[in-house]
Parts: C-alpha cells; structure tokens; sequence
C-alpha cells in the first residue's frame, strides 16, 4: 500500500474560523479547467465574467449563504472562469460579544462546494480552499478592491493557466 502525501495545513493555529470577523477566501476548480464562465469585454468597456451554466449555479449557492446561515453574509465575491473570491463576513452582537456562527467558515464553503455538485452532478471543486483572516480596514479594502478587478486582470491572474 503506498502512502499518501501529507498536506500541510494551512489555517492559522489557534484561530477558531466561526470567529467574528471577516475572511478572504478562494475556491477553485480542479486542475484549473475554466468551468465556470469566460471573462469577455473588449478594451472600451469594462471586463466581466460571463457566467456558464455551472457558474450561474455557483452564483445561487453564494447567494443561499446568508439564508441557511444567518450570521454569516457575503460581502463581496467574484466567479471567474476558474475560481472564486469572497469576503464572508461573520457578525458579531451589538454589543460587541463575539456570536459563534452557526458553523466554521470550512463548513460553510464545503456545504456551498457540496450544494453544487449535487446540482450538476459532479464535483468540479479542488479539494481545499485558501482563506486569509481580514485584519482591519486597509486589509478589507485591498481584499475589496482586488476582487473588484479581479476580471480585468485575468490575462495576467495566477489562476489563469494560460499567463
């Protein structure tokens, strides 16, 4: 029997992810295969992404988010041919007691992930996701803005397997 490889991992020791806060997270798509859209708009208008069909159903399962689980909203997101930026947000009381969401931000994406794959009938998703805790306001409005772009800057993005 051979071994498998470890994976290293990559959340923040110590840090519980259903904290309040806001989280900069990127889900992508198995072996960077462009299922989800293809990003159009010539050099007069601004690029955006054309979503196909799977990316219109990712598009839903982001949009479901807020409504199964009631602490947590998407702030800002993007569906590029490939892959996905968010800014989930996880509130806190009034007060400013910290409130558990529901479930940690991994249960969250993997049930968004799960919700379409069952739809399509495959899993397109690769099998982790990256996320970076938003530490203040110039953290947020960098995340913010970078998403914002995001399509604009696809001949050169990393996840572009043809840059």
């Amino acid at each position: 029997m051979r071994d498998l490889p470890t994976r290293k991992d990559i959340r923040l020791k110590g840090w519980n992810y259903a904290n309040a806060g806001y989280y900069h997270v990127t889900v992508c798509i198995k072996d960077r295969h462009e299922l989800l859209g293809k990003v159009v708009g010539a050099a007069t208008c601004r690029p955006y992404v054309e979503l196909s069909e799977i990316g219109r159903t990712t598009d839903e399962s982001i949009n479901r988010i807020h409504k199964i689980y009631p602490h947590i909203s998407v702030d800002k997101y993007v569906i590029m041919p490939n892959h996905i930026h968010l800014i989930l947000a996880v509130a806190s009381v009034e007060s400013g007691r910290q409130v558990a969401a529901p479930t940690p931000i991994q249960t969250v994406i993997g049930n968004m992930k799960r919700s379409v794959s069952i739809t399509i009938g495959f899993s397109p998703w690769q099998a982790r996701f990256y996320d970076q805790i938003i530490r203040d306001e110039a953290d947020y409005q960098r995340v913010w803005l970078y998403i914002e772009g995001n399509p604009g800057q696809w001949a050169d993005d990393e996840y572009n397997p043809k840059a």
